[in-house]
């Protein structure tokens, strides 16, 4: 039963309303004096040409009261409807513990598909904690999607081209040797890149040196397109370690280098449809009627951009996936590029461009200040996630050093902690990168929720054999009971409003509200000492919060260990 659903058709055919209506305006109190859900009747003020606390007392009374009810009572304009609790914790319970860890998921999305382009650090570049939030936000936003039913596809458009390239390959011709950067690899690229942007502050020249080079490169000379596939090997190898500790997965590693022989085609379809316009030298769409600068599509020397790039990607993903929605995950200050791209495409005639969603996060600094790999102020993602690995082994051998898989669940809490932190931030928000912060085990945290879990495990492997059969849901209905039963209730709308707004934090957040409810019923209610019915009742609780748990943390992409 949903509770909300039949109290909705209640307050619908009471109030005379369409079932949407009344569906929409039903709320959960905040106080839980004021029931279990409440209707507040002021908009219907202008309807009714009434007072709302009349307009309240009139639904009350014309309302048939159901079995599942306890109490209704009016309070000022509130309509506020108490639920009867054993039928309440069978109802919600009963259904998670049948549906097991397919609890929340959904076919909503069953036949459409999803491209989700996300991480997409740059080759020679480290992979530093900058690229921490695309790489978690998109890696949950797919596994979101995948619990509703989408087919997923996700991307590492990997920012492998451009005249950062030639801005190499000049600074390894001029500073760099084969010996070092075969014994250093990506952090030897680093230097001479971290080099090159010193030195061409002294001289310019050594700028249009660069883009020269990348000229070279688009037109396929040996020397230039040699050297760029060499630092692209050496930089997939980092990532992919990364990438494993981070548990993440992509079905298509499809970089902007992956869209040079596509690019002519696009460029002449925008000629054809008249779209593309010289502009001292260079060629744009104009995008005035818009109030958007021009997009810049081929610069005056020939080469291309990252919104030709993007555009030819765009049209490349609706072809190969015929996508219904294509997510892109990039930083807030790339609005403007993205909003520029889409408007090409809209006016090259494809209704589609609607389906293209820019899926901004704020960026992540340090206290020093932005990142900048141009000098080399950063933090290295492998670095802080042996760090967090390391810190967790320090606590679990000062709180439980005889633990099995010591390392194991030290890199599960670890790798975990970091994630959390990232994702229970609002994604728009800017974080400020704190190692502080990031290892706190204490509070609305990774370990907590990871602790909670492990918590109920070890519950459940003291109580033995259980027996879920015949469960007397009327003696759990105390306030911390119910207070569980209504965050496990509200779990699968977590989920899709978390999809519906692109937005991880909605289920990290109700994780530690889970937690912490758990957490409260552990210490108000005794559980394996309690009598046999009370004992399996309240057991019950621990199964059903344990499987949410573990499959909630999975949806963020991280591990739930048994013990700690």
């Amino acid at each position: 039963m949903d509770f909300k659903l039949e109290v909705a058709r209640l307050l619908a055919k009471a109030a005379d309303l369409p079932l949407e209506d009344a569906l929409s305006t039903v709320e959960i109190p905040a106080n839980k004096t004021m029931g279990d859900f409440a209707f507040p009747c002021f908009r219907l003020a202008k309807v009714f040409r009434k007072a709302p606390p009349m307009i309240a007392q009139e639904i009350v009374e014309k309302m048939e009261k159901a079995d599942f009810i306890e109490e209704i009572q009016v309070v000022g304009a509130y309509v506020n409807f108490f639920m009867q609790k054993g039928v309440y914790t069978q109802q919600i319970l009963s259904k998670v513990l049948e549906e097991k860890e397919s609890y929340g998921k959904s076919n909503i999305g069953h036949g459409k598909t999803i491209v989700i382009d996300y991480s997409s650090p740059n080759i020679a570049k480290p992979f530093h904690v900058g690229h921490l939030r695309s790489t978690v936000i998109g890696n949950a936003i797919y596994k979101i999607h995948e619990e509703l039913g989408y087919h997923c596809v996700g991307i590492n458009h990997l920012g492998d081209w451009g005249t950062q390239f030639g801005k190499l390959i000049v600074a390894y011709r001029n500073w760099g040797s084969k010996d070092a950067v075969e014994l250093n690899g990506i952090q030897e690229l680093m230097r001479i890149y971290v080099k090159f942007h010193d030195e061409a502050e002294k001289n310019p020249l050594l700028d249009d040196e660069a883009r020269l080079w990348f000229v070279k490169m688009q037109e396929g000379d040996e020397e230039a397109l040699t050297l760029w596939k060499w630092f692209y090997d050496i930089s997939i190898k980092e990532f992919e370690r990364v990438y494993d500790m981070l548990g993440v997965k992509f079905d298509a590693y499809t970089g902007e280098s992956f869209y040079n022989d596509k690019m002519a085609p696009v460029v002449e379809e925008l000629r054809d449809k008249n779209i593309l316009k010289e502009s001292e030298g260079a060629m744009i769409v104009d995008l005035e009627d818009k109030n958007m600068p021009p997009c810049l599509i081929i610069r005056k020397d020939g080469g291309t951009l990252y919104a030709t790039r993007d555009i030819t990607a765009a049209l490349y993903r609706k072809k190969t996936y015929d996508f219904d929605k294509c997510i892109i995950l990039t930083a807030l200050d790339q609005n403007l590029h993205f909003a520029q791209f889409f408007e090409v495409i809209h006016k090259m005639g494809y209704d589609w461009y609607k389906d293209l969603i820019h899926v901004p996060f704020g960026l992540v600094s340090l206290d020093s200040g932005k990142l900048s790999t141009r000098h080399g102020n950063v933090v290295l993602m492998e670095d802080l996630l042996h760090q967090a690995i390391g810190e967790t082994r320090k606590i679990i051998e000062e709180k439980n050093p005889t633990l099995e898989n010591k390392e194991l669940v030290s890199e599960q809490v670890g790798i975990g902690a970091i994630i959390f932190n990232d994702l229970y931030n609002g994604r728009i928000k800017d974080v400020v990168f704190s190692w502080e912060r990031m290892l706190n085990f204490d509070g609305e945290t990774g370990p907590y929720v990871q602790y909670t879990h492990a918590r109920a495990c070890s519950i459940l492997k003291r109580a033995g054999d259980i027996s879920l059969e015949n469960i007397s849901f009327d003696l759990i209905t105390d306030e911390a009971s119910i207070d569980i039963c209504k965050l496990l209730e509200a779990y699968p709308e977590k989920i899709m409003d978390a999809a519906n707004k692109l937005e991880p934090s909605v289920v990290t957040r109700h994780l530690v509200a889970i937690a912490q409810a758990f957490n409260k019923f552990y210490h108000d209610n005794p559980i394996l000492s309690s009598e046999d019915d009370v004992r399996k009742a309240r057991l019950a609780i621990v199964v059903a919060v344990k499987t949410v748990m573990k499959e909630g943390l999975r949806l963020l992409g991280i591990d739930a260990p048994e013990q700690m």
